[in-house]
Formats: C-alpha cells, sequence, structure tokens
C-alpha cells in the first residue's frame, strides 16, 4: 500500500502589527497569494488530502483555508507549533488517513523535509523549505506507524515563486 504526505510550510505571514503574538500572526498578501496558488496547484495533479494535521497557529489555519482543500479530517494541535523533526514525525506516525497534508513552520519542516526523504529533489530551495514550499512523497507502507526516517520517495516539489511568476 502507498502512503501520501503532502508537506507544506505556512505561507509567508505578516509583520505587520509588532505587537502581535507569533502565534496570532495572519498572512500577508503574498502569503494569501501563494497558498492559493499552492492549492491550485495539488488539485491540478490530483493530490488530494483526506487527513490535514496542521499546527494550530493563525497563519498555518490560514494558509490551509487558502489553499481551498477538504479533507475528511482536520487536525489542529500546538504539537506542531514550532515543532523539531522528530516532532513531526511522532505526530505522522499517529494519520490515519491515506493522503496526509502536513502544515508547520521552520525550521522543524526543513529539517523534517531533508530527513524523511531518501533523496532529495534537484531543487535549490528544498533544503531551506521557503514559506508555501510542498513536497508530495510517497511512502511504501501500510500504515503510517511504520514510516521512518529515509522512506519518501519524492515526486514534485514546488514553491509558489514558480506558480506565481
Amino acid at each position: 500500500m502507498t502512503l501520501t504526505l503532502i508537506l507544506t510550510r505556512h505561507a509567508k505571514s505578516s509583520w505587520g502589527d509588532p505587537g502581535l503574538p507569533d502565534h496570532a500572526r495572519p498572512l500577508n498578501k503574498r502569503g494569501r497569494a501563494s497558498a492559493e496558488a499552492v492549492g491550485v496547484w495539488l488539485k491540478k495533479k490530483g493530490v488530494l488530502p483526506d487527513q490535514v494535521l496542521s499546527s494550530s497557529s493563525h497563519r498555518t489555519r490560514e494558509t490551509y483555508q487558502r489553499m481551498a482543500l477538504t479533507a475528511r479530517t482536520t487536525t489542529f494541535t500546538d504539537d506542531l507549533y514550532h515543532a523539531s523533526a522528530q516532532q513531526i514525525l511522532n505526530e505522522l506516525n499517529h494519520a490515519t488517513g491515506q493522503a496526509v497534508l502536513l502544515l508547520g513552520h521552520n525550521p522543524g519542516m526543513a529539517e523534517f523535509a531533508g530527513q524523511i526523504v531518501q533523496a532529495p529533489p534537484d531543487a535549490e530551495r528544498f533544503h531551506d523549505y521557503p514559506t508555501c514550499a510542498t513536497t508530495i512523497m510517497t511512502f511504501d507502507a501500510p500504515k503510517w506507524d511504520e514510516v521512518d526516517w529515509h522512506s519518501g520517495l519524492v515526486q514534485d516539489f514546488i514553491v509558489p515563486r514558480e506558480l506565481l511568476d
């Protein structure tokens, strides 16, 4: 059985209100456009999640909303807010969907992406995982609790700049 992971870092957030707590920061104009573009890209590819695991932050929630995807199950959790690569893997290991969209933050997302794949894509920005970067990867495993480091096969990788320019 093949499992699919859509790994997305939140889109570009606004720093317009310096008094706003980090967890409450919304997306800026570019971030809104990026999230919408990535959602369209996923739909065109026919890669749609049936489960979403996301940080509870405002910017990850808004990224998911702007992507305009629907999933059978959506979970927003503090456990993915600035999570380490190992914390992200722990959360993913509890997933139940066939295709999971996981939304989070750097530096954990970049570290996770680099460690979960068998081989990185030939893309300069994969290693720093900029805002709204998205990787589609598959795993030859029957359940997510059998997924471990260096087991994902990259199917595609995109940064919003490639979709918006």
